[in-house]
């Protein structure tokens, strides 16, 4: 097994370890198809202004999800943004460490082809 190999597998269960840094998160394509699988997720509320280097209030969300998992989901696609507004985009639900769900379209998506991860940034969504 080579190191790219190695580096899925150990991502496999830093990933989607809930017991580790699992996440529960649930993906729904435009189709309305959605599998729950387990990832990386963040929802932050503080940022740096890239302009003026200042701290300012926002909301900033995240997922990292294993390529092989999303595949093994069933999914025929990766989440990306869908700029359509008279289309379904791809959804992500998370719960927060509260127990309070909340639900995001994928904004932008990030896939790292050689450690088989995607990232999608998130907006709010709301219906």
């Amino acid at each position: 097994m080579g190191l790219r190999e190695e580096a899925e597998a150990v991502l496999a269960e830093t990933m989607e370890d809930p017991d580790m840094f699992g996440w529960s998160i649930t993906l729904t394509d435009p189709s309305e198809s959605s599998a729950e699988m387990y990832g990386l997720s963040a929802d932050i509320s503080q940022m740096i202004d890239p302009d003026t280097g200042e701290v300012i209030t926002g909301r900033v969300a995240s997922v990292a999800l294993r390529m092989s998992s999303i595949v093994a989901a069933g999914f025929t696609g990766f989440p990306k943004n869908i700029a359509e507004t008279t289309s379904k985009p791809w959804l992500v639900t998370f719960n927060d460490i509260l127990g309070t769900e909340h639900t995001f379209k994928v904004r932008e998506s990030n896939r790292d082809r050689a450690m088989g991860v995607i990232v999608c940034m998130l907006e709010v969504y709301r219906t």
